[in-house]
């Protein structure tokens, strides 16, 4: 049987910062193209994104540290707040409305689909000021 040589910086990679974040750090850990992203997300104490939602990114996460109010769309068509501590974990799929809030400092591992900079930002629709990223286009959004 013939052995297929490893790429090792894809079987170890490094971490990549994705940018400067008003809230915190976004660092993408592992990139398995076409199928997931792992990344490493911290929260500072009183910062949250934005109140959004994705139109094909499908997202998990689980909390490592601290406390989180986590704000999503309601049955009723309102805003509904949950709290989430350590070791809680989280599903926000494609068009979930959502926006996370830490009340402490919050340490996230999240995986999702592999779309990047797919983000619809819906902050006016519920009379809140938008604040940070902006939304971005359909055709903007990466699949990688």
């Amino acid at each position: 049987m013939k052995k297929k040589r490893v790429n090792l910086k894809k079987i170890f990679p490094k971490k990549i910062n994705l940018g400067k974040r008003n809230w915190g750090s976004e660092n993408l850990l592992v990139l398995i193209p076409k199928v997931l992203s792992l990344k490493k997300i911290l929260i500072k104490k009183g910062r949250k994104g934005g109140l959004q939602f994705h139109r094909l990114k499908n997202e998990c996460g689980y909390l490592l540290k601290g406390t989180l109010l986590v704000r999503y769309l309601g049955k009723n068509g309102k805003l509904v707040k949950k709290t989430l501590k350590k070791g809680n974990v989280f599903h926000f799929p494609p068009n979930f409305i959502h926006q996370e809030e830490a009340l402490t400092d919050c340490e996230i591992i999240e995986a999702s689909s592999p779309h990047f900079n797919d983000r619809v930002r819906v902050e006016k629709f519920f009379g809140l000021k938008e604040f940070g990223l902006p939304t971005t286009k359909k055709k903007e959004i990466t699949f990688k």
